[in-house]
């Protein structure tokens, strides 16, 4: 499929995708994917079907053929001037048939979500005896190889080994809920990411990734440099919240006052809501228990870090074709055109891909954590 310079590809199978035929591609009258940087990522894909010929009698051949039945695995590539990209490797979750009374008004609608789906089957009750979270997430990870997941675990700053003496980790539910909940107690995300090649996905476990060079500017009111639709941008000041409380430390049976006064993610703007001289900033009680010092202010810290993130929110449109590539969550991008209080460095937290025949939209959501651009210009 092309659309307007931009091509895009898509593969099926159930162990090995491969390429579908032509006439699939075209009987595509809207593909979808959404990329998000909490929770799974996930596809849709809208077919017209019907019926062409004494083979198609019995039933409509993508149906007869069972090309797109649940849990066969897709991957979509985009390329832009000739560079491809993976756009979505997934797994067919759940597929529905609109059917229509007259001819090409049928529909069938294919819904999936991210390899990491895959991590979510099976509730398990598992022991890790002397391992840190670090250990348990690479551990988890490497275990899903056949779906291509490379790790990429990033180590808390604060992170000590349990003492099999004391207590040892266990898991109860499924190796994604369990990825998700050790990621939460540090102000962590846990995500799957397609690509960069084919059948090869990184599974990232860390903080959001708030460094490294944005991508391509989004230009907003600047005549021919223009490549965004609309963006509109919020401002919550009751969304951060410092922590403060006591824990009783279980090493030494000691109470140890615990208080959070910022947030230590890499700063985006130069007025953050959260500063130790603001004095109407939500204050939340810590009550951890069964802790030692160092895991209660690790913990209270990852809180205050994930309440900030989200103070300032922006959501827009873009088009792909006039944007030149395709919008990557889970990384920078800069923001220029609307002034000095909202331009800047933003953290893209979601996208979604809209592809139409002669059409590729993109709609984004990016947030940080204050206004105030932190330097004059951005990355064009």
């Amino acid at each position: 499929m092309s659309t307007g310079g931009i091509y895009f590809s898509l593969l099926v199978g159930p162990s090995v995708p491969v390429p579908v035929s032509s006439a699939v591609i075209e009987s595509a009258d809207e593909i979808e994917v959404t990329h998000q940087d909490e929770g799974r990522s996930g596809f849709q894909i809208n077919l017209k079907v019907g019926r062409s010929g004494s083979a198609d009698i019995l039933d409509y051949g993508l149906l007869r053929d069972q090309f797109f039945k649940p849990f066969n695995r897709v991957i979509m590539n985009v390329a832009f001037d000739a560079v491809p990209k993976v756009l979505m490797d997934g797994i067919i979750t759940h597929q529905q048939l609109v059917s229509g009374n007259g001819p090409g008004t049928s529909r069938l609608i294919i819904t999936g979500e991210d390899v990491s789906v895959m991590m979510d089957m099976e509730e398990k009750n598992v022991e890790y005896p002397g391992q840190d979270e670090t250990v348990i997430a690479n551990r988890i990870i490497m275990s899903y190889a056949q779906y291509g997941l490379v790790p990429k675990v990033i180590s808390p700053a604060t992170m000590d080994s349990p003492v099999p003496t004391e207590r040892t980790p266990v898991q109860q539910g499924t190796d994604l809920r369990y990825l998700q909940q050790m990621a939460e107690r540090h102000g962590y995300v846990f995500y799957v990411t397609p690509g960069p090649f084919p059948s090869q996905n990184t599974a990232y476990w860390g903080p959001p990734i708030r460094s490294g060079v944005p991508q391509r500017a989004l230009s907003v009111n600047m005549g021919p440099n223009t490549n965004v639709k609309q963006i509109n941008f919020s401002y919550d000041a009751l969304r951060p919240s410092l922590q403060s409380g006591s824990v009783q430390d279980r090493s030494n049976n000691e109470s140890t006052p615990v208080e959070t006064f910022g947030s230590t993610r890499t700063p985006l703007s130069s007025r953050p809501a959260v500063t130790t001289n603001q004095p109407n900033v939500r204050r939340s009680r810590f009550r951890g228990s069964g802790l030692t010092m160092s895991q209660a202010f690790a913990r209270a810290q990852g809180m205050t870090d994930a309440s900030t993130d989200d103070t300032v929110t922006a959501t827009g449109e873009l088009d792909a074709s006039v944007y030149g590539d395709t919008l990557q969550p889970r990384s920078l991008v800069g923001v220029r055109g609307v002034g000095y209080e909202y331009d800047g460095t933003y953290y893209v937290k979601r996208v979604t891909h809209v592809i139409k025949k002669n059409q590729f939209i993109q709609r984004f959501t990016l947030n940080r954590e204050g206004t105030g651009a932190l330097g004059t210009s951005v990355v064009p």
